[in-house]
């Protein structure tokens, strides 16, 4: 029999295949979202709890049209800006039976997005404490990455550029430098806008990369999905296979040792 593929990702003690996560706002239908998360191959769903009636179980909810059999919920503090709120809203998302594992959210201010990291900061400690496995979304800034780590968060998320942006990585030196400083999970979020910018946070050794906006934004959501989900697969192969080192000058790819003039 072949052997299993040990290269899994896991977070929290959870194992999981696919390195790709997926959000489900934006998108044009729910029958568009349930098509692009499946072709996407992502096992890792988030939503955002205000968007998600846990009120009123009895009418229709985004959860209805996901599978919580195939995929695992990450609930996530999308529009909080203070620590208080966020923890508000995982503890309530807990205790409608969503999940204990959760993206922690907490902006600095609606133009930007960024993300409060000192707000940050106090609710990770606090989600921690209670039992909550936590993914925070964070900047790209090593010492505040370490200091999720130490307060015992599962992942650390550093944006690529702002949400929704479509930027790509901007920073890729201080991805690097989270990723020699930590060693949880290292798993890029936000700013990710085709392919080539799935393919390069992979070749640059990230654990696994969080994006909403690249796909469901995109003019064919359901192509742009099966992209990134191969972009993906190949940048992570590609960093576990080892790319040659860069040169100034051109190396021969056919041997001329021995060849007779």
């Amino acid at each position: 029999m072949p052997q299993q593929n040990p290269d899994k990702l896991v977070i929290g003690g959870r194992e999981f295949t696919s390195r790709l996560m997926v959000g489900t706002g934006k998108y044009a239908s729910m029958e568009q979202m349930v098509r692009a998360i499946e072709i996407s191959g992502a096992e890792i769903i988030t939503v955002a709890v205000r968007r998600v009636n846990i009120s009123d179980r009895s009418k229709e909810s985004l959860l209805d049209h996901i599978d919580l059999k195939k995929y695992t919920l990450l609930p996530n503090t999308a529009g909080c800006y203070t620590a208080d709120d966020a923890i508000r809203t995982c503890r309530l998302a807990r205790e409608a039976g969503l999940s204990d594992f959760v993206k922690l959210e907490v902006l600095g201010d609606e133009k930007t997005l960024f993300p409060d990291n000192e707000e940050l900061l106090k609710a990770a400690a606090v989600l921690v404490k209670e039992g909550f496995t936590v993914l925070p979304y964070t900047s790209d800034d090593p010492i505040v990455c370490k200091k999720l780590e130490d307060i015992g968060c599962a992942a650390v998320m550093p944006l690529g550029a702002p949400i929704g942006s479509g930027l790509g990585i901007r920073n890729p030196y201080n991805i690097r430098i989270i990723m020699d400083t930590v060693k949880v999970p290292v798993i890029v979020d936000a700013g990710v806008g085709t392919a080539s910018d799935a393919a390069i946070a992979m070749e640059l050794g990230c654990d696994g990369i969080l994006m909403n906006t690249g796909i469901a934004g995109a003019r064919n959501p359901i192509a742009m999905a099966e992209a990134m989900n191969l972009a993906v697969r190949a940048g992570r192969l590609a960093y576990l296979a080892g790319r040659i080192p860069k040169k100034l000058y051109a190396t021969a790819s056919s041997p001329i040792e021995g060849i007779i003039a």
